[in-house]
């Protein structure tokens, strides 16, 4: 996480830098090219007032002399608009009236100060006056009577702009460290919750606890992948509950049947001294405890095969799914068994532990409907039609259709002996039974795997008594 906020402060930083580098280079660029070429303009109107003037009258170098008391002669009027420095050259070059400081003189202006037409100009040149730079200029004042050169300093520009670039550079600096900064706070605001979420899973993977609170803030994405771990934790925290439980409760169940099989089967050693009634009642019983040892591993590999099912789901019509498991229900009991349907029964399913689900219900109203008078009735009603709640009561034993919509409901009804008040709401737990049912054969497995299926399905499982005697019990799969 320290390497995320570093790379979030490092990447800020270096855009800042980035864009404070090219917007300072281009003003600074803006800046000097503007400044250069106003002086440069400037000079070079200087000259050509000179010129013009030059060609207009004739001038004479005492006209350009320093010492002019009324400061109203040429030599000021080309002073004051540019801060120039003025040299006057006599004929032949010689400097009549020396600037400040004295600006060299080479053969070009001798030769300008000799020329005969007024006006005529020696092309701009840099040179360097005491280590200053200038850019001067030579007008001949015209019949060999000498010259006037025209400096211009430039060299106070550059150290000006040299000083902003330095002050850019600066800026720029300052800029990056501040952005560096901002950076640093921002990546740490933004990681703090990430690095919370990164210690919690660390704890989890130190410590295998699954129950840590995940400290979880905002409504940004961190805070969508805090809340999603901390659902993926307590979806995982259940799994490994309900896989204890599972472990717990079925080694508890399994040993009864496998005490009683090693108790029998110690008698197996003497079985020539029982009398043929206890070895006909040993048999049976040997038999009846490894068929209810094998149910119960059954349920419970059903059970926890159920919570992880990879079956995939498809479209099924859970009507048709309710008649085939009717049709192995009456042959395995020769119980008369009807299937009522209603609506649209079609579901998105997974058709191995639906079927399972409505078998374990069927076969649990024919265990404990043990008169086997009234025939068992399978309901199915999908979502525009269904059994009304009422109906469930079964007044007058009829079906009570009613357009409602919802989910497809399985029901199963009954005329047993019914459940009690206190066990309805237990009697879909894991391994309950209750206690006029414990002497009957059975794991009380079936009804938590109802359950299950009816959960994994989006729906609820329910069971209540049915008027007239006997119990109403199923459950709901979203359509």
């Amino acid at each position: 996480m320290s390497s995320l906020r570093a790379t979030f402060t490092v990447s800020f930083a270096a855009v800042a830098a980035a864009v404070t580098v090219l917007v300072g280079f281009l003003s600074y660029d803006a800046a000097a090219r503007l400044v250069r070429v106003d002086q440069q303009t400037v000079f070079a109107e200087v000259v050509q007032d000179l010129r013009d003037q030059v060609r207009e009258h004739p001038l004479q170098t005492s006209d350009f002399a320093s010492s002019d008391p009324d400061h109203d002669g040429p030599l000021d009027d080309i002073i004051r608009p540019s801060r120039t420095d003025v040299q006057v050259l006599g004929p032949g070059g010689a400097i009549v009236d020396r600037g400040s400081p004295p600006l060299p003189v080479n053969r070009h202006d001798r030769a300008i100060a000799d020329d005969g037409g007024a006006g005529r100009l020696e092309e701009d040149r840099d040179v360097d006056v005491a280590g200053d730079r200038y850019r001067l200029a030579t007008v001949s004042l015209g019949g060999g009577r000498g010259a006037v050169q025209v400096a211009q300093q430039f060299s106070d520009t550059e150290d000006l702009l040299r000083e902003l670039q330095q002050r850019t550079v600066l800026l720029v600096g300052a800029v990056v460290i501040a952005a560096g900064l901002f950076g640093w706070w921002l990546a740490r605001r933004i990681t703090r919750r990430l690095v919370r979420l990164a210690g919690a899973a660390e704890d989890v993977a130190r410590t295998g606890r699954l129950g840590i609170q995940v400290p979880v803030t905002g409504y940004d994405e961190v805070a969508r992948l805090g809340r999603s771990f901390d659902r993926m934790l307590g979806r995982l925290a259940q799994s490994e509950e309900d896989q204890r439980r599972l472990v717990q409760d079925a080694g508890h169940e399994l040993r009864t049947p496998l005490t009683s099989l090693r108790t029998n089967i110690s008698m197996l050693r003497r079985i020539d001294e029982l009398p043929p009634d206890a070895r006909e009642e040993l048999v049976a019983d040997l038999a009846l405890e490894s068929r209810e040892l094998t149910d119960l591993v059954n349920e419970l590999v059903a059970l926890a095969a159920g919570q992880s099912d990879t079956e995939p789901v498809r479209r099924l019509d859970l009507a048709e799914l309710a008649e085939d498991v009717a049709i192995v229900a009456r042959r395995r009991t020769a119980r008369e068994i009807t299937v009522h349907v209603t609506g649209d029964t079609a579901v998105d399913g997974r058709p191995t532990a639906l079927q399972r689900a409505v078998s374990n219900l069927v076969e649990n109203a024919a265990k404990f409907d043990r008169g086997g008078k009234s025939p068992i009735e399978v309901v199915v009603a999908g979502p525009a039609q269904g059994t009304d709640g009422a109906q469930s009561g079964d007044s007058g034993g009829g079906t009570d259709m009613t357009a409602r919509p919802g989910p497809v409901r399985v029901e199963v009804l009954d005329r047993g002996p019914g459940i009690g008040d206190d066990d309805l709401v237990r009697v879909f737990d894991r391994f309950y039974r209750a206690a006029d049912a414990r002497s009957l054969p059975g794991s009380g497995l079936g009804l938590s795997i109802v359950r299950e299926v009816a959960t994994a399905h989006g729906g609820t499982p329910f069971a209540f008594h049915r008027k007239g005697g006997g119990t109403v019990i199923g459950f709901t799969v979203e359509s």
